[in-house]
């Protein structure tokens, strides 16, 4: 990758992580809360290559964006349990990730190890 091209992926990632912001900014407060919080806890889990972390960031703004205009509660978004749909939510994003390839890798090791994958 040159030079030119890594300034523009860093920049293009910058401003649709600013535009996201500007988006979860314009939520009725209460839903603001609710996405600020999930954003919380996906900086700590969720992908760490930019395009996939800023894609997921975005598909909470749609999602959300959506459930307010609609009148669909927070908790009709989120369920009962806000880990699980934030771990449900996130999974959808790992794909090329380091995560999926250890826990692919892992899958494997021990597949081979009982004998019940290829040897």
């Amino acid at each position: 990758m040159g030079i030119a091209s890594l300034i523009s992926t860093l920049i293009g990632d910058k401003r649709r992580w600013w535009a996201y912001k500007a988006r979860t900014r314009r939520l009725p407060e209460d839903y603001r809360t609710a996405v600020g919080a999930i954003e919380r806890y996906l900086m700590y889990l969720g992908p760490t290559d930019g395009d996939s972390a800023t894609t997921m960031f975005e598909d909470l703004a749609d999602l959300f964006e959506q459930a307010a205009a609609d009148g669909t509660s927070i908790r009709a978004v989120v369920g009962e349990d806000p880990v699980e749909f934030v771990e449900a939510f996130s999974r959808n994003y790992f794909a090329a990730g380091w995560v999926a390839r250890e826990q692919k890798r892992l899958t494997d090791a021990i597949d081979r190890a009982t004998g019940e994958g290829p040897q």
